[in-house]
């Protein structure tokens, strides 16, 4: 079986952004909400890196800006800026420690991880239950009933996905965060006070970043991603992707769940985080040995669209 990909992206409200770009300033009100997408592969068959160099006119040509409205011709010179030149260690330290730095300032709860849109929690979970269902049938005959299935719950913040979500359909789940705070919060709503996790479902608790952490091989057979792979550079990225795949039971699913921007890219300066586009996102997975198999489109708006794919191993 093909290892196989699928992404949602979820509409401009997640995010707070207005319908107009800058100039002269473009304001980011909220933090990402949604992060979502999934991805089939074989933990027996892994694919490679692609060899091939980076094609220019996918990203390196396309343009962005950030959120005080300045304008990069591409994202070289936005990457150049925010992680340095390659060897760089201390200017990429000081990205992700500032990406972190921002979350730790955020109050653990769902209104504090959906950057004061906690109404949207319901819909959120009730379009990916529908996303899974779908997944899980075209996988399973019996959509996975009475199997057990492990899941990986990456950037799980404060359990919001595992507790609402996950844990209806996998026999275990791991979560993956690396904000101390909301971890904790994840394991206290997710274990009653009689230490027992909830129908002890929920396994191991991984304070983490994404672009350290190195699953075990052939555990899961979904690792879900929703509203957090903006916080890696590029490298880490496909870094990251390659590193999971291997994660992945024979058959397993990729389910990312993220915002796309209309064109280029868009900097969070705040929160040290992108939202790619649409291009910009398919060229990363050809860079991983992905390709897109699907893709549903939701309600676009000026600046963000909303969209499943479904890359897998060429």
């Amino acid at each position: 079986m093909e290892a196989q990909v699928l992404i949602r992206v979820v509409p401009s409200y997640a995010r707070g952004l207005p319908i107009s770009p800058p100039p002269p300033r473009f304001e980011l009100s909220a933090k990402p909400l949604f992060r979502s997408s999934p991805l089939r592969s074989t933990a027996s068959r892994p694919a490679a890196a692609s060899t091939e160099k980076p094609r220019a006119s996918a990203i390196m040509e396309a343009s962005g800006f950030d959120s005080e409205g300045r304008e990069f011709k591409n994202a070289e010179e936005m990457w150049g800026e925010e992680i340095g030149k390659e060897g760089d260690v201390h200017k990429r330290k000081e990205w992700y420690r500032q990406g972190v730095g921002y979350w730790e300032g955020v109050e653990a709860t769902a209104d504090g991880v959906l950057g004061g849109y906690a109404h949207v929690n319901d819909a959120d979970i009730k379009g990916s239950e529908a996303f899974l269902k779908m997944l899980l049938a075209e996988r399973f005959p019996d959509g996975g009933r009475g199997r057990s299935l492990v899941a990986l719950d990456c950037g799980s913040g404060i359990g919001r996905v595992t507790k609402n979500l996950l844990i209806r359909f996998f026999t275990e789940v791991d979560l993956l965060e690396p904000v101390s705070h909301f971890l904790e919060a994840a394991r206290e709503s997710l274990v009653p006070e009689s230490g027992l996790a909830i129908e002890n479902k929920t396994t191991n608790f991984f304070c983490v970043p994404l672009q350290e952490f190195t699953p075990d091989v052939g555990r899961y057979d979904v690792i879900w991603i929703q509203w957090c792979i903006g916080h890696l550079a590029d490298d880490d990225f496909v870094s990251f992707f390659m590193r999971a795949k291997a994660g992945l039971k024979p058959g397993g699913l990729f389910v990312l769940k993220e915002n796309i921007a209309r064109s280029g890219f868009v900097l969070d300066k705040e929160d040290r985080s992108i939202t790619r586009s649409d291009t910009y996102f398919k060229e990363l997975f050809h860079r991983c040995g992905l390709h897109i198999f699907k893709s549903k489109v939701g309600i676009p708006t000026e600046l963000l669209s909303m969209r499943w794919m479904n890359p897998g191993i060429r």
